[in-house]
This record gives C-alpha cells, sequence and structure tokens, in this order.
C-alpha cells in the first residue's frame, strides 16, 4: 500500500512541520480530508490554535475552531506520519546570506520521527540544491536510513500570498516535484486531494526550486523599475502615478507599482538566488541592482518627506509625524521585514520620533522587533505631517474629512506622504496641503 492510499484510508497521517502564514492554512485544509498533524516548535503559537485563534488571519478563528487537525509542539507525534510537509521559513543573515537555519533545524526534527516508507516534501523557498544537498543528508544521519531506498524527497514551493483572499491555497496551480517518478506521482496525487486549481509536474526538484525563488525575483525587479521611474519623474516635475496610469492602456503594459518590498518573499527570495549564483562563478547584476533600489526606498521616502516639511516651513525637530500602517504589505499583520520601519529609523536621525498606527499589525511582534507602540487612531492629533505607508483596506476608505482631522489646525501647510497613492490627489493639490506620492 503506498502513501496516498494510506492516508485516504486513514491508515497514516500528514505532518504539516512549521505552522506560520504558509503552514497553517496547508494543515487546515489537508485536515478536511486525512489524519493531519500540525507541528511547530512555538508552544505559545500551538496553544493559541488550539484554542481557535488564528493570530495570522489567513484561516480566520472560526474556521480554526472547526479544523480537524492535531495541534502540537512535541516532535514525537511525528512519528505518527507517513507524509511530512516541511514549511518553515527562510530568512536571510544581516549580510543578505541564506538562513538555512530554520530548515536544518525541521529537517533534524523531522528525521529524528520518519520511518520507513516516508515521504518528506519541502515548501520553503530555497536555492537550487538545498533540498538534495543539504536537507537529505541531515535526513539520513537524524534517521539511520537511506534516501531513494528507505525514504523519498520532493519539492513543492508555496505560493500563498499573505493577506490575498481571492487567489487562496486551493485555487492556486501548485507545482510539484519528486526525486524519481514514483515519487513525483505521490506527491501530486496527495496535494490534488485539496489543490482545486491543478498540480504542474515539474521535471526534477531543483527545477521546481529555481521556479519558486524566481518568481519573486521576478517581481522585486519589476517594482525597482517602477521605484526607480518614481524617482526620476520627481526630478522631472511629473506624478508617476499617473504615468503608469497612461502606460497602462497598452494591452502588454506590465501594470507594476512603485512602493516599498519588503516580507519574507520578494525582498529576501533574490538574496537565495543571487547567492547560489555567486556559488557558481557568476555575480548578479541585474537582480542586485534591483535589490539595491527597493532596499533604498525607505531612506528616500524619509529624506522626500523631510523635504515636504522643509517646504511647509515647520521646523524639523519639532514636527509631529503620524505614520499609517507597519505591515510589510496591506491587509496582513505580518510586520517581518517591513520596509516601514527604514522610514522611521531614517526619521529618527532627524530627531523625529514619529507615531504608528495600524489596526492590522501583530502588536507583540511589532515590539519585539522595532521596539514600537503602535498608538491608537485617537492619538493621530496635532499632526504636522502625515504618510500613508501601507495600503490596508481601512486606509483606503479614509474621508478627506478624516484625514484632515489627524492635522494641526494652526499649521499652515498639512505635509501627506502617500506611499502607494491610495487617496486622490487632486482633493489635497490645494493651498493649505503639501501632498506627495511616489
Amino acid at each position: 500500500m503506498n502513501n496516498y492510499e494510506k492516508l485516504v484510508k486513514k491508515e497514516s497521517k500528514i505532518a504539516l512541520v512549521g505552522l506560520g502564514y504558509v503552514g497553517l492554512p496547508i494543515a487546515v485544509e489537508f485536515g478536511k480530508h486525512v489524519e493531519t498533524i500540525g507541528f511547530d516548535i512555538n508552544e505559545s503559537k500551538i496553544a493559541l490554535y488550539k484554542s481557535g485563534i488564528d493570530p495570522t488571519k489567513e484561516v480566520g478563528d472560526k474556521e480554526l475552531k472547526q479544523a480537524n487537525v492535531f495541534f502540537t509542539s512535541n516532535e514525537k507525534d511525528l512519528c505518527e506520519a507517513c507524509f511530512f510537509i516541511v514549511a518553515v521559513p527562510t530568512p536571510i543573515n544581516e549580510d543578505t546570506t541564506p538562513d538555512l537555519s530554520p530548515v536544518v533545524s525541521a529537517s533534524e526534527i523531522v528525521g529524528r520521527n520518519i520511518s520507513k516508507g516516508s515521504i518528506i516534501v519541502y515548501e520553503s523557498t530555497v536555492y537550487p540544491g538545498v533540498t538534495e544537498d543539504i536537507c537529505v543528508p541531515i535526513l539520513e544521519k537524524q534517521s539511520g536510513l537511506k534516501c531513494g531506498v528507505d525514504f523519498k524527497v520532493g519539492y513543492s514551493p508555496e505560493r500563498i500570498n499573505p493577506g490575498d483572499k481571492q487567489h487562496r491555497l486551493t485555487n492556486i496551480k501548485k507545482i510539484v516535484s519528486g526525486m524519481d517518478a514514483e515519487t513525483l506521482e505521490q506527491v501530486a496525487k496527495i496535494y490534488s486531494l485539496v489543490i482545486e486549481a491543478g498540480v504542474y509536474k515539474a521535471e526534477s526538484i531543483k527545477v521546481a526550486e529555481a521556479a519558486k525563488v524566481i518568481e519573486n525575483s521576478q517581481r522585486d525587479i519589476n517594482i525597482a523599475f517602477m521605484n526607480e521611474l518614481s524617482i526620476i519623474f520627481h526630478r522631472l516635475g511629473i506624478d508617476t502615478k499617473s504615468v503608469l496610469e497612461a502606460a497602462s492602456t497598452k494591452w502588454n503594459f506590465l501594470n507594476f507599482y512603485p512602493g516599498l518590498v519588503g516580507g519574507h518573499c520578494i525582498g529576501i527570495d533574490p538574496y537565495y538566488l543571487t547567492y547560489k549564483a555567486q556559488m557558481s562563478g557568476y555575480q548578479s547584476q541585474v537582480i542586485l541592482s534591483g535589490r539595491k533600489i527597493n532596499d533604498g526606498m525607505g531612506k528616500y521616502i524619509a529624506e522626500s518627506t523631510i523635504k515636504q516639511l522643509i517646504k511647509s516651513e515647520r521646523p524639523i525637530s519639532k514636527a509631529k509625524i503620524g505614520i499609517l500602517g507597519i505591515t510589510f504589505k496591506e491587509n496582513c499583520p505580518d510586520v517581518r521585514n517591513s520596509k516601514v520601519y527604514d522610514i522611521i529609523k531614517e526619521l529618527k536621525e532627524y530627531g523625529i520620533e514619529p507615531v504608528v498606527y495600524d489596526p492590522i499589525a501583530d502588536e507583540k511582534d511589532t515590539a519585539k522587533f522595532y521596539g514600537i507602540t503602535l498608538m491608537n487612531k485617537k492619538e493621530l492629533s496635532n499632526l504636522d505631517c502625515l504618510i500613508i505607508a501601507v495600503s490596508h483596506s481601512d486606509f483606503l476608505k479614509l474621508s478627506k474629512d478624516e484625514v484632515s482631522s489627524f492635522f494641526n489646525n494652526s499649521q499652515k501647510k498639512k505635509v501627506i506622504v502617500d506611499v502607494k497613492g491610495v487617496l486622490n490627489n487632486r482633493d489635497y493639490n490645494l493651498e493649505e496641503y503639501i501632498y506627495w506620492r511616489l
């Protein structure tokens, strides 16, 4: 009996290792079809999930309470599984080299708890070769088993877009791969239990790994181009958004917009690819140039804010600045690697301590990672400058009266820095405002 049959007949279980923004939705979805174990080393996170609380907002409290998943932080419970999915983060070090420690640690845990016949599939974003060259030896060492004989491996890159309620796990085509034809078929059949959009069978694990890492690198490069255009057009006195709206009337124009590029995917994955390229003797030019532009946008926005404040004739050190949003993207509570903090950090160089309001951001993580205490909306008052840094749905609904209520009414010129262009610029091209957007 193969693994697919064991799962369908409920004679064995699937184990999700890593229950963050990616792993949790996968576990909940598989739980609707087969016996599922959800494992994470974070005991407090497991306690929340058991209580039906979803801090990621990807599943929702209601669905989580009804989920047929056995949540645990005890690795011994993994012994009951025959199919393992590893979905742990893959961050970078301070020098932008890949930090594979979460994948290494997860491989050690899985290796200690697999048995003959197990299949281990990695979903974490890595450079080509990590699964077979780094993870497999760890699995073999910890288990005492031989890959290809006693257990098999595969790779299926995650494509979940945090905060996106339209493109969900089940309706996004899934790339799958396996170390051999038999494994590929097993992996494809098992994922087909939950993926309504179907699966795409990559010809090798390395192809699947490469496909994932270039998806986000492509977006990063395109956004970097838009950011560079924004810098150029500001020097020319042209509104970037107006240019892009005009250009987008052509059928094959790519609709990308300037902005902050952070988070744990687009802002990180290109470094995995360029690291591997460097290992092979090639120094990336286009990809790293794009990264350099995007990594510098927080500083650029902060400097542009200072210039607008100078125009308003407001003493810089005494300026009160309010920031709307600190998450790495809209409608998502995740603040990891948020480039909004780059704006804040740069403003502090000018002696400015901005107040930050974000109704969606994880307050504990904001304090943990950045030492920032989030303010409530009422504390956004008597501002000299408002920076709308993230385009949360709540911010898209802001009326002109509400925006005006944030400001110091005695201030002759109210400065608005609209990073994503969520406001109608025509409403603020008035004598009492100085309006700037990327």
